[in-house]
């Protein structure tokens, strides 16, 4: 079969195009027929070694598809299920073994390419605001890449939790992708300082919560947007990772409370990724969220994809369709 081999850390040119052993399932483990891998910032920061793991490997973390073969003891998961999953290296290929309890049904009348586009941002949206930093009505808050494939996820379902949203975006088109999933004000961090811009909409007060998907080069500006005694939940590095800091810059702007939060802390259980994944795919097959993918390559485009998606030239989500 075809995949996406990676046998060095280094830029987008590591990606290899090459044929590898079909998967045979061990014990607990089913065999996925890809129809679409979700591409995705961890998939880069796995490619450059900023999260470590061992070489060579095949990159991607995210797929859906037809169990196509069972080992011992994959509990429920029988061949013909259509799946999806995220959390399991190796879904950048044609086929994957997937270990059973990480695998959850796709529902009837979704389409395997729509969940393949939401179970890493979708349940990484779900367990940000239900869990980490829980919205309620009254709230508000800014996100960042609010155009993107998390950030109009998150958009939505604050709404849909009664949040007021503020989103920061770098052009225009982009601004009108986030207005049109609701978001009430969107900043153009590319023309406005975004700290002195959320200040200036939410009245001097500053935002109860900034969900930065980014890192560095907004960390000063988002702790900056805050009120006192706001989170700070940082998910992300598409800018690069964050300095050291003192934790005394919390105190210096109202005791904040800070967060360096990881989906996969979150899905931990099965019952936790099945209860987020339940909600997730509910919301979309309901049409209470709605899902923008904004590009499909194919396999061989690996390397194209995520250069596009670490230059931030991209809206929605990003789809390898082997």
């Amino acid at each position: 079969m075809k995949a996406i081999r990676i046998h060095e850390h280094g830029g987008p040119e590591v990606l290899q195009y090459a044929d590898i052993l079909d998967p045979t399932p061990q014990a607990h483990e089913a065999v996925v027929k890809i129809d679409a891998a979700g591409i995705n910032f961890i998939d880069i920061y796995f490619r450059t070694g900023l999260y470590p793991t061992k070489l060579p490997f095949t990159n991607g973390q995210e797929g859906a598809g037809t169990v196509v073969a069972v080992g011992a003891d994959a509990g429920d998961v029988k061949v013909g299920d259509r799946v999806a999953y995220t959390g399991v290296q190796g879904s950048y290929a044609e086929y994957a073994a997937v270990p059973a309890d990480r695998l959850v049904p796709v529902p009837e009348g979704l389409d395997t390419k729509t969940a393949a586009a939401v179970m890493l941002q979708g349940m990484t949206v779900h367990y940000l605001t239900h869990s980490t930093f829980k919205l309620r009505p009254g709230h508000t808050i800014l996100t960042h890449a609010a155009a993107g494939g998390v950030g109009l996820f998150l958009v939505q379902v604050a709404k849909m939790l009664g949040a007021r949203v503020i989103g920061t975006c770098s052009t225009e088109e982009k601004a009108a992708r986030a207005r049109a999933a609701g978001a009430d004000a969107v900043i153009l961090y590319t023309e406005q300082d975004f700290a002195a811009e959320t200040k200036r909409l939410t009245g001097g007060r500053g935002v109860d919560a900034v969900y930065d998907s980014v890192g560095k080069t907004t960390w000063e500006g988002s702790l900056n947007s805050l009120k006192p005694r706001g989170t700070m939940v940082s998910f992300g590095n598409a800018g690069g990772p964050v300095a050291p800091f003192s934790p005394l810059e919390l105190t210096k702007r109202g005791s904040l409370f800070l967060t360096r939060p990881s989906l996969f802390h979150y899905i931990a259980s099965r019952e936790d990724l099945v209860r987020r994944a339940g909600d997730v795919l509910d919301w979309v097959q309901s049409g209470k969220v709605k899902v923008h993918i904004g590009e499909e390559f194919a396999l061989a485009q690996a390397a194209e994809a995520q250069t596009k998606l670490a230059a931030r030239q991209t809206s929605g989500k990003l789809l390898l369709t082997p």
